[in-house]
């Protein structure tokens, strides 16, 4: 098969893309990418080697914008259909996958106008927008929160699945604060350093770039020999080292943490679009495998309480929400209905 993948804007999008044209390039499909000129998608896939060819369309997000802006980002969606359609001809496309995003945007619209399979994969428990707008119209819809027929694993790194095991109690612990850095989870780690200090719990902390240089003075001027990141890419060494977690609760981090079986405190990122990371938290508490809590003041002692459970229930409980081969098992859907 031909297959196209499109979507991005974010980190959180473009690892799926990542992870699915991996699986398709190894089942013998080719593989093309379109993504948008604004955003990640050029930083991810811009010198790739993964797709045979890389296109990069002037497109920017819409519901953000007004007035003479919103018809402007109209207009560039329109030339960017068009400039798809083309793409999606030329490459003799059997199948459009989006991953969402605003980048997704033209060539999902083009692949439906030429009548051409679309499937979509949503990463969060609140469909996008756009996802929402389409999924009537796509061959197939892939969620990791629906039962029934659009239910998918969530396309995990293998890694996290290879690390994985039951945790009983808390020796490390890591905050992660994305790669921009989570100032109120920075700011709650700081806080209870001195109490994991006196248990005698490591702490690991990925703060931030931005955050970096305060934090790490912080834990100097504490006391503290505290394993501190800015930014790195050895997340999965470090949370397979970890007992427990505190993270907001994007869709990849959290499902990254539920493949290594490590219990998380969530506390979602307030502004989210949708509340989505509200909601893809509510997924996890729900099961019986972890914790969330809205941004507020006060919450050190809710984590102290969390930390000092029984864990190994919320551990155990990770195991059986997600499984391997996600990416794997959404391609032989798609190879089943073509």
């Amino acid at each position: 098969m031909n297959i196209i993948f499109t979507g991005g804007g974010t980190g959180g999008h473009l690892v799926i893309a990542l992870s699915l044209a991996e699986a398709a390039r190894e089942r013998g499909h080719r593989v093309l990418f379109i993504g948008s000129t604004s955003g990640q998608d050029r930083q991810w896939f811009g010198n790739s080697t993964l797709f045979e060819e890389t296109h990069f369309l002037e497109t920017t997000g819409v519901v953000n914008k007004k007035g003479l802006g919103k018809i402007g980002a109209l207009w560039k969606i329109f030339k960017a259909v068009l400039a798809s359609r083309n793409l999606i001809k030329k490459f003799q496309t059997d199948a459009v996958v989006s991953v969402g995003g605003f980048s997704a945007a033209p060539a999902a619209i083009a692949a439906l106008s030429m009548k051409c399979p679309l499937y979509i994969h949503e990463q969060n428990a609140v469909t996008g927008k756009l996802n929402t707008l389409l999924k009537p119209y796509a061959k197939g819809f892939f969620s990791s929160y629906e039962e029934g027929e659009n239910h998918c694993d969530y396309p995990v790194s293998e890694t996290y699945f290879q690390n994985a095991r039951t945790r009983i109690e808390v020796k490390t612990i890591i905050f992660l604060g994305g790669s921009q850095g989570a100032k109120f989870i920075n700011d709650l780690a700081l806080e209870i350093a001195p109490w994991l200090h006196e248990s005698g719990i490591a702490i690991i902390h990925q703060c931030g770039a931005k955050e970096e240089e305060r934090i790490r003075h912080a834990y100097h001027e504490l006391g503290i020999d505290a394993e501190v990141y800015g930014f790195t890419t050895k997340i999965s060494e470090l949370i397979e080292r970890s007992d427990f977690a505190v993270s907001r609760s994007g869709a990849s981090t959290l499902w990254e943490l539920c493949a290594s079986r490590v219990p998380a405190f969530y506390i979602p990122y307030p502004s989210a679009a949708a509340d989505h990371q509200y909601y893809n938290a509510r997924y996890v508490i729900d099961h019986n495998a972890g914790w969330c809590e809205r941004q507020a003041n006060g919450l050190a002692a809710k984590l102290k309480e969390a930390i000092m459970s029984d864990i190994g229930v919320k551990s155990e409980a990770l195991g059986k929400l997600i499984v391997p081969e996600g990416a794997v098992k959404i391609l032989k859907k798609i190879e089943k209905k073509a």
